[in-house]
């Protein structure tokens, strides 16, 4: 924070930038929550029906692909509101270093 206030940054444009990593943070763990939990029970199904275990598979990828692309999706709306404050920014610190 020493940084931030060193340069005279705005606390909005600090933390929207905070809340951009925070929330690209959660959606990557619940991400990783969910396909833990997809392959855990397709583990479990496998088990219980060993010839079923193609179709599970199949599943199994599909649901996981589709997880991971709500979480990079979310990633991006994440980083794209939280740094709309860094041109401003930059510029800022442009104007500061005589530049």
């Amino acid at each position: 924070m020493d940084f931030l206030l060193a340069l005279n940054v705005e606390w909005g444009v600090a933390l929207g930038m905070f809340g951009a990593a925070i929330g690209a943070a959660i959606a990557a763990i619940a991400a990783g929550i969910g396909i833990s939990r997809i392959a855990s029970s397709a583990v479990e199904s496998v088990a219980r029906q060993p010839e079923a275990a193609g179709d599970i598979r199949g599943v199994t990828i599909i649901t996981a692909a589709f997880i991971e692309g709500v979480c990079l999706f979310a990633v991006v709306v994440c980083l794209l509101v939280g740094f709309i404050g860094l041109p401003g920014l930059v510029k800022e610190m442009i104007e500061k270093a005589g530049g």
